[in-house]
């Protein structure tokens, strides 16, 4: 986005939680992950109060946290959405006022012929926000994908209260088309709820398209990612939640002799501007603290250019300068 088309938003304080959980071992029964799953969610409202003061946005949880280590089909596994799911689930997201991202293989028909794995997402009232069925679903060496659950069709992004909200469940992180429709559509959060822990793929899917990326998985890590693809946030411990707050009105600046590695703007604004800047990358991501002075104006006034005014700039010169673009051929 250009600085001539990005507004003057003030800051968007947003509390994000996710959780690392495996869930390899003998399934509890239904209604004991669910009470599992809500304590978890428990702990990470705690953990925001004591260090924001606030509550939680968002939670996201791993694949199938629901059905997780439970055995047989993706039929016999999958429970409705309506019943105890949405009723402990739900009650978990109006006790603490939070959006949450519940994983499951999904029933849609009583016949359990229309299975999904998928994420249902609950708004602060516990009340369904919106469905994103997993797209990519992997194959089996005998051709079944996934224990016989449905690829979906769409890529959906969810209008939060708090901003733009996309979805992606694991195998999905192999594919370049729903990372793409979500940036196009506009999402600024992407929650990758899965089972495989790989840290530099969510890198370079923020890096490319400039959005938040929470994950939720079952080992290894759950980790935050900002829009440069720098891991901003992150736990290894088994069974263990990351609270995390960011702000989704930032700004991406790349090195200018105006910048002087962020400590222009820190000098102009003190603890009204925050940021995080790499002399490695050459860059870093800005935001306001104060509602009274968005990060967009500070910008201006201290006469900077957004990375992408600067991608812009230079691909016209260049242009220009040799009679069009490059060959790709």
């Amino acid at each position: 986005m250009s600085a001539t088309t990005q507004k003057d938003s003030p800051p968007r304080k947003v509390v994000v939680g996710s959780l690392m959980y495996a869930m390899y071992r003998d399934y509890p029964g239904l209604e004991k992950r669910l009470q599992t799953l809500s304590a978890f969610i428990d702990d990470m409202a705690s953990q925001s109060q004591r260090k924001y003061g606030v509550g939680l946005d968002v939670v996201a949880l791993p694949e199938v946290a629901v059905n997780g280590g439970r055995s047989g089909s993706a039929a016999e596994m999958a429970e409705p959405l309506e019943g105890p799911v949405l009723t402990i689930m739900g009650a978990a997201a109006r006790k603490h006022k939070t959006y949450v991202i519940v994983p499951l293989f999904l029933a849609e028909d009583a016949s359990r012929k229309k299975v999904y794995n998928a994420c249902v997402l609950l708004d602060r009232q516990g009340k369904v926000a919106g469905i994103y069925r997993k797209v990519y679903v992997v194959a089996d060496d005998a051709n079944v994908l996934e224990g016989g659950s449905l690829p979906g069709k769409e890529f959906p992004v969810f209008q939060c209260d708090f901003g733009k909200l996309g979805i992606q469940i694991c195998f999905d992180m192999s594919y370049d088309a729903g990372w793409e429709a979500l940036a196009r559509k506009g999402a600024e959060l992407v929650v990758w709820s899965t089972q495989s822990p790989q840290i530099i793929g969510a890198q370079c899917r923020s890096h490319e398209h400039h959005y938040y990326l929470l994950t939720s998985t079952w080992r290894n890590n759950a980790t935050l990612v900002d829009p440069t693809g720098a891991v901003i946030a992150q736990t290894t411990k088994p069974s263990s939640v990351l609270v995390e707050q960011i702000d989704l009105s930032y700004v991406l600046l790349d090195w200018q002799v105006k910048l002087d590695n962020g400590k222009a703007l820190a000098d102009k604004y003190g603890k009204a501007v925050g940021y995080r800047y790499s002399e490695a990358e050459d860059g870093g991501i800005f935001w306001s603290n104060d509602p009274k002075i968005p990060v967009m104006k500070m910008v201006r006034e201290m006469g900077l250019e957004l990375s992408p005014d600067c991608i812009s700039r230079n691909r016209r010169l260049q242009d220009e300068a040799r009679g069009g673009p490059p060959s790709l051929k």
